[in-house]
């Protein structure tokens, strides 16, 4: 039976909701979120905090948001990070997971479940996506290997084929949609044992409207100049998306739907 009373959600802009519907103030809301009201169906009177900040690799997580992560004694912490260390020039997989094994070390020794995901095949969002594809395979073998030792639960993502589906992803190529966040809190329910959670998430979507060559091409086009062109604009400058940013939700709250 699910008992979690504290839920802290740790990583980059994929927990903190980008991508998602916005709520009225124009904050993210994010899958941790959509998460964190299916616990508290569960367990009324649980409550959760969010100390994602986009923009954050590794390293950065493990030096920002673990001490204040284990300040709050969560019983069940959410642990998604590397996106942005995927699409770095400078890449060590053994370095990330290096920093993944300690962070998860650390909150399992204090007596909290961790929850930690895989990538999934990327190919079929973005040309990125068919670039990194060696990195993931390592990066997920990664996390195999460290939830295997650490008694960790690992969402293995990498296995869902709606997760690598251009639909549930955001025109940035680079967040989930509302759509993806929608399917990653349901995957993260049934990972987490909360009740009434189904498999549907796992099943593949419909197959999609065929786009002409004009199109595929106009869109394409788009993202070049909307998305990639500003993304390596900071990178040339040393810049990030989190820079100045804090946490949205960095005390444990009671859970409102």
């Amino acid at each position: 039976m699910v008992t979690y009373q504290r839920f802290v959600a740790l990583g980059d802009s994929t927990t903190e909701g980008i991508g998602d519907t916005p709520y009225a103030d124009g904050s993210p809301q994010g899958w941790a979120d959509r998460f964190a009201t299916l616990l508290a169906q569960a367990v009324p009177g649980a409550s959760y905090a969010n100390l994602a900040v986009r923009g954050k690799v590794t390293h950065e997580v493990h030096a920002e948001q673990l001490a204040p992560a284990l300040a709050l004694d969560p019983d069940l912490v959410s642990l998604v990070v590397a996106m942005n260390d995927l699409i770095r020039p400078r890449f060590s997989a053994d370095a990330i997971i290096g920093h993944i094994e300690a962070m998860v070390g650390a909150l399992r020794r204090q007596g909290a479940d961790v929850l930690l995901m895989t990538f999934p095949d990327l190919a079929a969002v973005s040309p990125v996506g068919r670039l990194v594809r060696g990195r993931i395979t390592d990066l997920n073998r990664g996390f195999r290997t460290v939830a295997a030792r650490h008694g960790a639960h690992v969402l293995d993502i990498a296995t869902v084929p709606s997760a690598g589906d251009p639909r549930v992803w955001a025109d940035d190529r680079l967040h989930l949609n509302p759509d993806g966040h929608a399917l990653l809190a349901r995957a993260m329910a049934a990972t987490a044992g909360l009740p009434d959670t189904d498999n549907s998430w796992r099943a593949p979507l419909p197959p999609p409207l065929r786009r002409g060559l004009r199109e595929r091409a106009e869109i394409e086009a788009a993202w070049y100049g909307t998305h990639l062109g500003p993304w390596l604009g900071r990178r040339l400058t040393g810049r990030s998306s989190g820079d100045g940013r804090a946490a949205k939700r960095p005390d444990l709250l009671p859970i409102v739907a």
